[in-house]
């Protein structure tokens, strides 16, 4: 399965610097295997050892948290070409916060981190700018956590809103832009009924501040 996936590999930043012909001798270093999930199936779940981590390959997951209650929030949608379940396995913790699941049909890398982490017997000339690449993916993630936070801690709704489409826009250098999450997953990924965030969209368009249509918005305030 993995030959068909060569450009995903590739263009991922773990795999950055490191050439096409090598490629293929780090990957069998790593041990790595494929697998495929179905829809809604879960890839990662909540209380298992987080012994390794996924890179997407084919479809979208989720990254969910449920509390005891059973009430799901969604903490980030990845598509093709991003990892998940890294920051856990690398930080050796004992079991999972969270759950991954598949949003679509999935093809999935997995790692085991510790050879990922770790410099290999075989003294492997490209594992160094591996693990190199593997600190930066991590500081990225800790960047993008912040700007989680900055959004979660809005008080309100449209504060919410308001925090999250501006992040978007600012990422996408544009006041018009595409955002990668349904309404669904977004009324989750902001803690919030569905109800309540498409009247605070509603307002928010009479109003001027934004306009937008399905997954395309535009801000006309700042």
């Amino acid at each position: 399965m993995i030959e068909q996936y060569t450009q995903i590999l590739e263009n991922n930043l773990l795999f950055q610097g490191i050439g096409t012909g090598e490629l293929d001798s780090m990957l069998r270093c790593l041990d790595v295997r494929t697998a495929r999930y179905p829809k809604d199936s879960a890839i990662f779940l909540a209380g298992s050892p987080p012994r390794w981590m996924g890179m997407v390959l084919k479809g979208a997951v989720q990254v969910v948290r449920d509390d005891i209650f059973g009430n799901r929030s969604m903490l980030a949608k990845l598509p093709p070409g991003d990892l998940f379940g890294e920051a856990f396995a690398c930080a050796e913790s004992e079991a999972l916060p969270i759950s991954v699941l598949a949003v679509t049909d999935c093809d999935v890398l997995l790692m085991d981190y510790r050879r990922v982490i770790t410099t290999c017997s075989s003294s492997c000339v490209f594992h160094n700018r591996l693990i190199e690449n593997m600190m930066q993916i991590l500081a990225q993630k800790n960047l993008t956590l912040n700007q989680t936070i900055e959004v979660l801690s809005a008080r309100s709704t449209r504060e919410k809103v308001m925090a999250y489409l501006s992040i978007q826009a600012a990422g996408q250098g544009s006041s018009r832009f595409e955002i990668p999450l349904s309404r669904q997953e977004l009324a989750d990924y902001l803690s919030v009924e569905r109800s309540a965030l498409s009247r605070e969209l509603g307002a928010m368009k009479r109003e001027g501040i934004i306009s937008f249509s399905k997954n395309s918005f535009q801000l006309h305030q700042p």
